[in-house]
C-alpha cells in the first residue's frame, strides 16, 4: 500500500464511521478536527480499519495515533507487512 492509497482508505473508512462525505484524511487531520470523534468513535474507526484490512493493532500504536498520519503510517506498514 502506497502512502497515497493509505490516505484514500482511510478517507473512505471516515466517511463510513462518520456518514459524512466531506471529510477527507489528511496527514495533519486529528479528532478534534471532525464534529463528534470522540472515545467510542476512535474504537468503531479503527475496529472497521482493522476488519477491512484483516489486521490488529497493537496497544501501543493505538495509544500514539495522534493524527490521521500516523494512522496512515501504521495501516501502511500492517498492510504492506500482511502482503
Amino acid at each position: 500500500m502506497t502512502e497515497a492509497e493509505s490516505f484514500t482508505f482511510l478517507t473512505a473508512m471516515l466517511q463510513r464511521v462518520f456518514e459524512r462525505k466531506d471529510i477527507v484524511a489528511t496527514p495533519e487531520l486529528t479528532a478534534k478536527d471532525v464534529f463528534g470523534w470522540d472515545s467510542f468513535k476512535q474504537v468503531e474507526l479503527i475496529m472497521e480499519i482493522q476488519d477491512q484490512l484483516g489486521i490488529e493493532f497493537t496497544t501501543e500504536e493505538m495509544d500514539n495515533i495522534e493524527n490521521v498520519g500516523v494512522l496512515a503510517r501504521i495501516v501502511r506498514t500492517h498492510a504492506n507487512n500482511k502482503a
